[in-house]
């Protein structure tokens, strides 16, 4: 189940992709499939064991393409152990929540970044997820749970304020609101519970068999209820010092002044 949109989101074969927070891997194996050189980093170091059992399995069941190379490894997203712009894309879904330096990991995905690349940004929504706080306390109050919730405005606003350029917003997952929300209700661990378990087996079928039905309702209400909000946004190039001469403008890569400019794919595809 992906959250990123690779549709808006471009990737090229042979892009290094950072998926910073990868957890089971559902990005980085996508950007595998589609020829990226992944790098998968998570501080889980039992999470990564298993990313990385996974990419074997695909490399030996042929499923990445010629060229495409995959490393799973643990590491810390606010002291990244990679060289200034090492990267072309990096994806970092579902953990700047639990983060409590966000700005300080935002600084270091950029670090990374090289300038015109690309990053993909994604946070549980604001609306779901209040109503999960307010329906359970134990939904967050647990350790490395849930430590702040993200209006659409304020990530935006970081994003920005750390050299970002964002060029198109979404929501998804809209089926997956509801499931969260009877959990909370009947008790974050109470798994038997028949309204948890039932909604649980709807999803699992929909994941599987993704039915044109359940694909236009969850698209249908994906901008009112969708569980998770998505940014994606370029790192601008600084400006030529030839043209900073001849302009009298400073440097600054938040502000707008810089000379790069989203792809005419990513324009296309960056409608919210």
């Amino acid at each position: 189940m992906l959250t990123v949109d690779f549709s808006r989101f471009p990737l090229a074969p042979g892009d290094r992709v950072l998926d910073l927070g990868c957890g089971a891997g559902r990005h980085a194996f996508e950007c595998y499939r589609r020829g990226a050189q992944v790098v998968a980093l998570d501080q889980n170091a039992e999470e990564i064991r298993e990313v990385a059992q996974w990419f074997a399995a695909m490399k030996e069941a042929g499923e990445a393409p010629a060229g495409a190379t995959a490393t799973a490894m643990e590491g810390d997203a606010l002291a990244l152990p990679f060289p200034d712009e090492s990267f072309d894309v990096v994806i970092i879904s579902e953990v700047m929540e639990h983060i409590p330096d966000d700005k300080g990991v935002l600084a270091e995905m950029v670090r990374v970044l090289r300038p015109g690349g690309r990053i993909a940004v994604t946070v549980p929504r604001y609306g779901p997820e209040k109503v999960c706080w307010t329906l359970s306390d134990a939904y967050h109050e647990v350790e490395g749970g849930h430590i702040r919730i993200y209006k659409a405005d304020q990530l935006l606003a970081r994003m920005r304020e750390a050299g970002l350029r964002p060029y198109g917003t979404h929501h998804a997952h809209a089926l997956h609101s509801p499931y969260w929300w009877l959990k909370c209700a009947f008790g974050v661990d109470n798994d038997k519970a028949l309204p948890v378990r039932a909604y649980h087996k709807l999803l699992v079928w929909d994941i599987m068999k993704k039915p044109l039905a359940t694909r236009l309702a969850e698209r249908t209400l994906n901008p009112v209820m969708g569980k998770s909000f998505v940014a994606y946004a370029t790192k601008p190039h600084l400006p030529r010092a030839g043209a900073e001469a001849g302009t009298g403008m400073g440097t600054g890569t938040g502000t707008g002044t810089g000379t790069d400019t989203v792809t005419a794919a990513e324009a296309g595809a960056a409608t919210p």
